[in-house]
């Protein structure tokens, strides 16, 4: 098979050295020098990549995501442990990292700022009375019906190119990677 070298013309997938700042023109390549230029950059291995194509979908969507829920003062993490607490009322923070994947660690700055804005309580746990169950306040159960459906109308409107069966589809799927 013939190289680059051997036919100048043909696109090559190595990529010109790097310029510093100081070097603002190109240096024009040494007569015979096998450096190319990319004319269309190939990614076709990344896109065969479950993990590249995960991220980018997903950034695509956290975009906006913290753009939408911005005035609702949710980061994702908030957003998540919210939803959580709003769905299953008296969930205990130990509950919450398990389901959330999360270190006791990160949550517990997050509950107690949760809590100093006046969206969550905690409570005596019914059943064991060494834990303490979480609870969303008026104001945290308001929030989350407002925040929550904000979320739902940008995945609808980033997921515009499904259909209804694909987007089921794309979610039991990505489910089936992590649960």
């Amino acid at each position: 098979m013939p190289s680059a070298k051997d036919n100048p013309a043909a696109p090559s997938k190595r990529v010109s050295p790097r310029r510093t700042a100081q070097t603002a023109k190109p240096a024009k390549p040494a007569v015979g020098s096998d450096v190319a230029a990319v004319d269309k950059v190939d990614t076709s291995y990344l896109q065969s990549l479950m993990g590249y194509n995960a991220r980018r979908a997903a950034l695509s969507i956290i975009e906006l995501f913290l753009e939408r829920l911005a005035p609702y003062g949710l980061k994702p993490v908030d957003f998540s442990v919210m939803t959580t607490i709003h769905h299953n009322p008296g969930v205990t923070s130990r509950q919450l990292c398990a389901a959330l994947n999360l270190l006791p660690p990160n949550l517990v700055g997050l509950i107690q700022s949760l809590e100093s804005r006046g969206l969550i309580e905690r409570k005596p746990h019914p059943h064991d009375g060494r834990a303490v169950g979480l609870h969303a306040t008026a104001k945290g159960q308001t929030l989350m019906v407002q925040a929550e459906q904000t979320a739902s109308d940008l995945e609808v409107e980033k997921t515009t190119r499904l259909t209804p069966a694909q987007r089921k589809t794309l979610l039991s799927l990505l489910q089936k990677i992590y649960l």
